[in-house]
Formats: structure tokens, sequence, C-alpha cells
């Protein structure tokens, strides 16, 4: 009897053909362009999926999944690609029939993010452990006398990675309504997330500030949870068909104008929920309603008639474009057009913005060496606009490029771009 291919369930061969190999792809390829080897660029993967498809080499084959695993799944390619070839929805259908490599990413990838993003509880206390970590003094300890040494190389340098965590021992958690100041011009739906609330809880705090200042009735439903994006980013589908369902479930009751979200990679995978769900009879059309309303909150702020903000914020700014903003949601000029209306402020743009700064989800912890090669082209990029302030609109970045600035010993501040409105409302100032 002939052994179905899991691959003929999760994705049509169609996409698989569009691809017509024209090359115009690899200069927009990070992998390629440091590696310069066909396997690891967007044609050459598309290739090996397609000889997977076809039952040409298997799916457990080391090499491809070493390749196909390599890949950041940045998405520029789709943004240069002339046939609009799908590529972040092939290489996740790939990863999903194909485990990854490396023991790190069956970790990570799998036990980890499987099973502490699922649950909020042990979610929340990793989250107080770090944060206790960091605002007791030890991290300062032990990094000042050098008592990481006794760890291994690769732990060492996954705390090195970590950002301060925004505020105190324990998270701040968004309020299930929140009314709007003044008159009530949309009811809108907010998404935490799962890293935004454990690391960036200042950020969500402002995300929701702003939104109320600009007439919009905010609900965040207890019952949600992780989106599942860093999972299809792993393969593990499953997992995030769960989460999906979950999210829909817990804003579905709520009459919504438009669901917020302020973490490009979430917002990315919370509007291929439609695709994710698609096969799920019970599921399908209410993902479909539910991903019609998510919106970046720069895509939905720079839409509406923003109330003016007042307050300067005279600093010299440039801005990250998150990969998964700019290549998987289309969405460039929106942030912009927020930040130049903050008073004060001067926007410098960096030279290849929206190349990837080698974050791509857990990707810098699971392929640190080349994680690292993108992040020093990108903060070449980044200190040569000699701004003192890097905007980016995703945690994944703002991390990356903290890490970025620790190396290479410059001083600089990572926001969000509902950071700088919120102080340009005048609600908070800088640290």
């Amino acid at each position: 009897m002939a052994v179905s291919n899991p691959l003929h369930a999760l994705l049509d061969k169609k996409l698989l053909k569009e691809c017509v190999h024209c090359g115009l792809c690899l200069d927009f390829c990070p992998t390629y362009r440091l590696l310069g080897h066909e396997a690891d660029s967007p044609r050459g993967r598309i290739y090996q999926i397609r000889q997977v498809y076809e039952g040409k080499i298997s799916p457990d084959d080391a090499d491809f999944r070493e390749h196909i695993y390599a890949c950041l799944d940045c998405r520029a390619c789709q943004t240069a690609c002339p046939s609009g070839v799908q590529y972040g929805a092939i290489i996740e259908a790939a990863r999903a029939v194909a485990e990854p490599v490396h023991a790190s990413e069956k970790t990570i990838g799998r036990a980890i993010l499987g099973n502490v993003f699922t649950r909020r509880p042990l979610l929340d206390a990793a989250g107080i452990g770090l944060r206790a970590y960091q605002r007791s003094g030890l991290q300062r300890l032990v990094r000042q006398t050098g008592a990481l040494r006794v760890l291994p190389a690769r732990l060492r340098e996954m705390e090195a990675m970590l950002g301060p965590a925004q505020g105190g021992v324990r998270r701040w958690a968004a309020p299930h309504i929140t009314p709007a100041r003044g008159a009530v011009r949309y009811r809108v739906g907010f998404i935490e997330g799962c890293i935004m609330p454990q690391l960036f809880g200042d950020t969500n705090a402002a995300t929701v500030r702003v939104l109320a200042v600009n007439g919009c009735v905010v609900y965040s439903p207890p019952r949600q949870g992780c989106c599942g994006a860093l999972q299809m980013h792993t393969g593990d589908r499953e997992t995030a068909r769960d989460l999906a369902r979950r999210n829909i479930e817990a804003f579905g009751p709520l009459d919504l104008d438009a669901i917020i979200i302020n973490a490009a990679g979430c917002g990315s995978t919370l509007k291929e929920y439609g695709h994710l769900l698609g096969d799920d009879p019970e599921f399908a059309e209410r993902a479909r309603v539910f991903a019609s309303k998510v919106k970046d909150v720069s895509e939905f702020l720079a839409a509406i008639d923003l109330v003016p903000p007042t307050q300067p914020v005279p600093i010299r700014v440039t801005y990250q474009d998150a990969c998964h903003l700019v290549h998987g949601q289309g969405i460039r000029q929106q942030p912009r057009k927020l930040l130049r209306q903050i008073p004060g402020l001067e926007l410098v743009e960096m030279q290849d913005s929206d190349v990837c700064c080698g974050s791509a989800g857990i990707y810098n912890l699971t392929h640190p060496e080349l994680s690292v090669r993108v992040l020093e082209e990108k903060m070449d990029r980044v200190i040569a606009t000699g701004a003192t302030t890097v905007v980016a609109a995703n945690p994944g970045c703002t991390m990356q490029l903290v890490y970025g600035a620790r190396r290479r010993k410059v001083d600089l501040e990572l926001v969000h771009v509902v950071d700088l409105l919120d102080r340009a409302y005048g609600y908070t100032s800088p640290h």
C-alpha cells in the first residue's frame, strides 16, 4: 500500500509551481547573501520542498531539514517576488512535516513553546522569575563577578540576549474593559500576547492608553492566550491551531470593530487564522471573520483621524521594519506616518531598514552564529543613522537590537511607536 504524503494535506502544489526560479529573490534573502548556497535561497528551498511533495526525497532527509530550518522565515522574498509566491505558507507547511535537526530546536521549539507558552500559569511563573532576577540586582551581580563562566557557552550567550524587562516583578495586565477617553468612536479588542506582557508590559499599557485616547473602548478578554506564531515558525502546526481556536472563542462573543495587536510576528499569524483553520468545519468561518478584523496597532491608528499629540518628544529616531510587519503584512508607511505626527521628533531613515535583524522568532537561539552575522550588518546600518532611539514593532527585534547595542557598546534606546505616542500624549516620560 502506498504511503500518503503528509505534505499533500498542507500544501497545494499550485503554490510550488508559482515559483519560476527567476532568482530575483536571491539578493533579498539573508541566508543566501551570507552563505551563497543555492539550497539556502528561497527558490532553492522551494525546489527541495517540491522534491518532497513529489516523493523524490524524504522529509526526514537530514540535508533537507537543515536547509529548511536555516531559513529565517523573514519573507523578504515575498516582497521581492514578481510572481507573488506565498513563501511563508510554503516554508511553514514544510516545517510541519520535517522535524528540526538540532537538539536546541527540538527543546526550545517544541518542548518549551508547546508547553510553557501554551499555559499562562507556567509562563507567568517564568516571567516572574526573570523579572525578579533582573530587579533584585542578581543579574548585574552575576555578570560583574563572572559567575556565568561556569555555564556552558550556549547558556552564557542566551543569558546575554536577555534585555531588561519592563515594569516590576509583578507584570502589568490589561483590564478586561478600558473605557474610551472622551466620545466613543470604536470598540476594539486588544491581544496581550505571550512575550509582550512578560517583557514589555509598559508597551502594552501604552497601547491601551493610546487607543483609549483615540476614542476606543478596549476589551481584553481573560481567556485569550498565545497566538501560535512561534509554534507555526517551528513546525508545531497542531498546537498553533489549538491556540487559534482559544483566541477565536475568547474574542468571538464581542462585537468589535477591530482586534488590535502590537507585535508584528503575532499579527502576521493572527491574520492567517482563516488559512490555518480553513479545513475546520466548526471554526473555518469564525477564523475568517476573526482574521479580517485583526489590525496592527500602527495600521489601525494610521487609518483613523488620530487625536493630535501635543507634547514634544525631542529625540532623533530611526525605524526598524519588522519582517512580519513589512513583508508579512505589507505595513511600511503607517508607523512612519505616526512618528512624523509627534512634535519635536526627528525621523532618520536607515539603509535597508527592511532587512532582517536576525532574531526571527527563536532563530537567534537555534542558529546563533548565523543570527549574529545578520545582526552585525543591521547594527552597522543603525549606528550609521546617528539615532539615539530605534523604533521596532516586534519584541524579537527589540531584544535582538538591545543585544546588538550591548555587543557594540552603543547607548541606544529601543521603543515601540506606541511608547513614543504615549509620551507625546503626556502619559509617560523616558526612563
